[in-house]
């Protein structure tokens, strides 16, 4: 048994209702129930005791013209879809009432009994599209509230974590620096020379666990670090980042070439220890080198972001294993000829995808190395 379609006609004029009634009589025969209004507040009275599934509106009504006919009752009722008709082939008015949400605008005396059965198909058919992507709107808002909720948790539990291991690794690794510092000092001269290395193995160990939890803390607040977003100029970023080396290189021969920086958006800390890692690295692996040469610029853009670069003439490394280079603890090169934890790279990384820019890198073995990555640039001023 076919389904009865509840159709709405508000018209005042009895011509017009006659003729749409036709039209829906007309072959191929849909079983409908008509509910005819002459007027807005009729038909608003009749939709609580009984509903219609569509609308077909005149807007040229005793109670009420124009849009404020359409508005007055998508405002009462805004899930009923709504097929406006009217005697003015008016395409501003049509555009207007299509982009309120109306569903149709036909012109009457241009209209058939296809052209109508169409309109009154379509208008369901998109309206129950509408609900279903409101739904599944409302689905993934839903999912999408619980996915934060729990990346909350998680960073709760991270950072009761760091805390953790900040407090409870710290402790032994002082009693080891301080046991081992008055062991030395008490045996000073007595030790045999093996002895002493081991005490001094030791010791240096130590220092080095307490910088592999340092880094491991910084790596991990990365995620949970609140960004300040705003103009960033990166040559004060350079800037700051170098003075805090000019102790460490100052025994050394560096070639500094510093192009012009333009301003970006960021956060000026978390950019600060990008180039401060990969200052780093430039200073660590040139120095082999009798002159180092560092080099900080602009390559282009990609995506309508800068690509920024800084370029060593150091070790290098080969291509084949570059894709390990950004992993945490990854390292390509032996740490007793080079020092460091292997996370500085990583923290890189995470800090240039918190700002949706991307990272990679290009070398040669003993020619030096190329860390690329992107950022927004700032608006013009």
């Amino acid at each position: 048994m076919a389904t009865m379609l509840r159709i709405g006609l508000v018209e005042d004029n009895p011509g017009d209702a006659r003729l749409i009634q036709e039209m829906l009589r007309e072959p191929p025969v849909t079983q409908f129930r008509l509910t005819l209004s002459t007027r807005v507040d009729e038909l608003l009275e009749s939709l609580d005791r009984d509903p219609i599934e569509v609308l077909l509106l005149d807007l040229g009504l005793p109670d009420s013209q124009g849009m404020d006919t359409f508005h007055r009752i998508n405002d009462r009722v805004p899930g009923l879809p709504i097929v406006i008709f009217s005697g003015a082939d008016d395409e501003q008015l049509a555009s207007e009432a299509v982009s309120c949400g109306a569903q149709d605008y036909l012109v009457k005396g241009r209209i058939n009994s296809f052209l109508l059965k169409r309109a009154i198909r379509y208008a369901m058919e998109r309206k129950r599209t509408e609900e279903e992507i409101r739904t599944l709107n409302r689905d993934l808002e839903h999912r999408v509230a619980e996915r934060t909720a729990q990346l909350v948790a998680v960073n709760k539990e991270l950072e009761a974590f760091s805390y953790s291991v900040s407090h409870d690794l710290r402790a032994p690794l002082r009693h080891i620096e301080g046991y081992v510092g008055m062991l030395r000092r008490a045996t000073e001269g007595i030790l045999p020379e093996n002895a002493e290395r081991y005490l001094k193995t030791i010791s240096s160990a130590s220092v080095e666990m307490g910088q592999l939890i340092d880094d491991l803390l910084a790596f991990s607040r990365m995620s949970a670090e609140e960004m300040h977003e705003a103009p960033v100029d990166l040559s004060a970023v350079v800037d700051e980042a170098l003075r805090g080396f000019q102790l460490a290189t100052n025994t050394r021969k560096i070639e500094w070439k510093i192009g012009p920086l333009p301003r970006v958006i960021g956060d000026f800390a978390m950019l600060r220890q990008v180039f401060a890692n990969l200052i780093d690295n430039a200073i660590k692996y040139t120095k082999g080198r009798e002159l180092a040469k560092v080099e900080i610029g602009v390559a282009g853009v990609e995506d309508g972001r800068s690509i920024f670069f800084v370029r060593d003439n150091g070790a290098g490394f080969d291509m084949r294993y570059s894709h390990k280079l950004f992993g945490v603890f990854r390292r390509l090169h032996n740490a007793e000829e080079f020092e460091g934890t292997g996370i500085g790279l990583a923290t890189t990384r995470r800090i240039i995808e918190r700002h949706g820019g991307r990272t990679w890198a290009e070398g040669v073995v003993d020619e030096g190395a190329t860390i690329y990555f992107t950022l927004r640039p700032a608006p013009a001023s």
